[in-house]
């Protein structure tokens, strides 16, 4: 599970996650990129969609 690492100047927190989220989020990639596009056509896709990390 992804953990969200507060920062100590208030700043961007960071979100660490393990080999399984890294995983999983690369799967959810691939199904959304099937096919050989161009970089627009995977950039449009990727902004239209949400990849969900859970969290500790």
């Amino acid at each position: 599970m992804a953990r969200i690492i507060e920062s100590s100047t208030g700043g961007r927190r960071i979100i660490r996650l393990s080999t399984a989220d890294i995983i999983s989020i690369v799967r959810e990639y691939q199904q959304i990129v099937q096919s050989n596009r161009g970089y627009e056509d995977i950039y449009s896709l990727l902004s239209d969609s949400v990849i969900f990390v859970p969290e500790e």
